[in-house]
């Protein structure tokens, strides 16, 4: 019989302990520890209790439990002397079944993973859905991670020991992540369909108005109509538009807007825009299942552009829908030679339709995002779910230092005018410079010397500057101090430069009632609440510009890695992101109820 959270918080110090027995191998003082906060809320509660302790824990402690883990299709397996847990877990992932090959190379793999580190590979094989990773995927992450720093690799370590004791947690309650299962399960049909070139080598690439693109839309358009959505249809730049309606009791419900992209970036992962797509589908399939409806229409769009690849359009879905789609797009060709006009034509769009799609912001409540963080932060910190505070505006340069080409022997160190070590100056101080704020970022991408040679001190160097902060001032000050230390830097070298401005973005704050809801809904899962920025953009930079709007953040896997193949998350998390969103809708549904 598995247990309940009830059991759980109602039983003896002891009791409890026998309940939690075996989440983390051989270590069942991390379990016992965080059974002194109950009562829990819920298993997620539970789950990042757990995590914190070990996270406040010494070194020693925690490589003692990195320790008590067995090799991967080691020792402890052919001698069947593996946990239950553990030979669950490695059958289901396929582990006793290695070819000689295979077992083989785990097994050269496990020698040099513990002569660098000094501790067993620790990967949760059962994975991000919680069904077993291939042997190729186990082996091909061995690998990987052998490159890691070994202080990367103890956290990595225990953030895979953490998702390990997640699954055998819901195995013990019973916690089907259903919800998220679906969700997790969208994104894998969803992946099947890439570019040209691009799936052949098994990557996914999805650019604006492809075929892969036009089947995408297809497959989103068919989960909207199974799920239950009212009104389903693909508009005039190739938005997924869907429309659960409001109740019909309610007299000119106004509409809360939600959505992403469904465009990659090239050789991009499964989630980045996809996942605030599948969220609010699964919160519809709950709704329409249940013969519920909402005082307010919900409507979720699948936006068909958001990363500029195949044309200089960036954000070209959600920029429709406030007015904001440039004619003279129409124009632009991608690298075949295709126009975006011919592109709209061949899927059967007529531009000459998009101006109807600008919506009044006088009939829409908000709009809210669902989005991957693609950063590190919420992985490092073992939370699920993090609220945005902004979206962060941003600032471009391309520039050139301009100095004089010299013979790298014959040029005294004090005589030389080396345009490269400027750049690499600069580089400095905008890492320097952004850490003071805390939350700025500041990156030099683009690094060149042009003509360079090995004995040749650098003339010139092109280089670009990316800085990006929660608020415009804050911004502009990051920028405004760059710049004069780059003025600083030519003088004192003896440099020139020329410096062109090539983008300009303003920060996009959340409003803040929307992003209350975010963090009550965050609350209401027992997780404590986290607020971060958004350092990269996103669609609801767009609806922001004429309506209030908030996003929530879901936990990246491997270090939060985005716009890479690597990119995942867990049917675990997806669920908490659905159950949150439908958390934030039944309280703008009562709040609308009692006006």
């Amino acid at each position: 019989m598995p247990y309940t959270l009830d059991q759980l918080n109602d039983a003896t110090q002891a009791e409890a302990e026998q309940m939690l027995d075996g989440l983390y191998e051989h270590t069942p003082w991390i379990a016992a520890e965080a059974l002194k906060q109950r009562p829990f809320r819920s298993l997620a509660q539970l789950k990042w209790a757990m995590a914190d302790i070990l996270a406040r824990s010494d070194v020693e402690a925690q490589l003692a439990l990195i320790r008590a883990h067995p090799e991967l299709a080691g020792k402890a397996m052919v001698a069947k002397s593996l946990t239950a847990e553990s030979t669950n877990e490695q059958s289901k992932a396929g582990l006793t079944d290695c070819t000689p090959e295979e077992f083989e190379r785990i097994q050269r793999l496990n020698a040099d993973y513990n002569a660098k580190f000094g501790f067993p590979f620790i990967l949760a094989v059962r994975g991000p859905r919680g069904t077993g990773l291939a042997r190729q995927q186990i082996i091909d992450t061995f690998a990987r991670r052998l490159d890691n720093h070994p202080d990367f690799e103890r956290a990595e370590a225990l953030r895979n020991i953490h998702r390990i004791a997640e699954i055998r947690l819901a195995d013990k309650f019973a916690a089907e992540p259903t919800l998220g299962n679906a969700a997790w399960d969208a994104h894998e049909r969803l992946a099947q369909h890439s570019d040209p070139g691009f799936k052949e080598a098994g990557q996914l690439t999805v650019t604006y108005l492809t075929d892969a693109h036009r089947a995408c839309a297809a497959q989103i358009r068919a989960d909207m109509q199974e799920a239950g959505f009212d009104e389903v249809h693909v508009d005039a730049v190739g938005n997924v538009v869907g429309r659960y309606k409001a109740d019909p009791a309610v007299r000119h419900p106004k509409t809360l807007m939600t959505g992403s992209h469904y465009d990659t970036v090239r050789n991009g992962g499964k989630y980045d825009g996809r996942l605030g797509i599948f969220v609010p589908i699964a919160c519809v399939r709950e709704l329409a299942g249940a013969g519920r409806r909402l005082p307010f229409d919900f409507e979720v769009i699948g936006f068909a552009e958001e990363e500029g690849q195949r044309y200089k359009a960036t954000f070209l879905g959600s920029g429709a829908l406030i007015g904001q789609f440039n004619p003279d797009w129409l124009g632009q060709a991608d690298a075949d030679g295709v126009t975006m006009q011919q592109a709209m034509a061949h899927a059967g769009l007529n531009p000459a339709d998009i101006k109807g799609l600008k919506r009044d912001p006088a009939k829409y409540l908000g709009f809210i995002e669902v989005h991957i963080e693609q950063g590190p932060v919420l992985n490092e910190l073992n939370l699920p779910l993090g609220v945005v505070t902004s979206i962060n505006g941003g600032i471009r340069f391309v520039g050139e230092f301009i100095g004089q080409a010299s013979h790298a022997g014959t040029t005294p160190m004090d005589r030389r005018r080396d345009a490269a070590t400027a750049a690499a100056e600069l580089a400095l101080y905008m890492e320097e410079r952004a850490a003071k704020d805390g939350d700025s970022v500041a990156t030099m991408g683009m690094l060149e010397v042009p003509s360079g040679s090995i004995n040749v001190v650098p003339g010139r160097c092109r280089f670009s500057l990316d800085m990006r902060a929660p608020n415009d001032a804050q911004r502009d000050r990051l920028a405004a101090d760059v710049l004069e230390r780059l003025q600083q830097i030519a003088m004192r070298r003896g440099l020139n430069y020329r410096l062109e401005e090539s983008m300009r973005a303003a920060a996009a704050p959340s409003a803040p009632e929307w992003q209350r809801r975010w963090e009550a809904a965050v609350d209401s899962l027992g997780l404590p609440i986290f607020r971060m920025p958004s350092g990269a953009g996103h669609d609801a930079m767009k609806l922001h510009e004429v309506m209030p709007q908030a996003m929530l953040f879901v936990r990246g896997e491997n270090s939060g890695i985005s716009h890479n193949p690597l990119e995942s998350s867990t049917a675990d998390d997806m669920d908490l992101a659905v159950r949150a969103m439908q958390h934030l809708l039944q309280a703008v549904a009562t709040e609308t109820t009692t006006k």
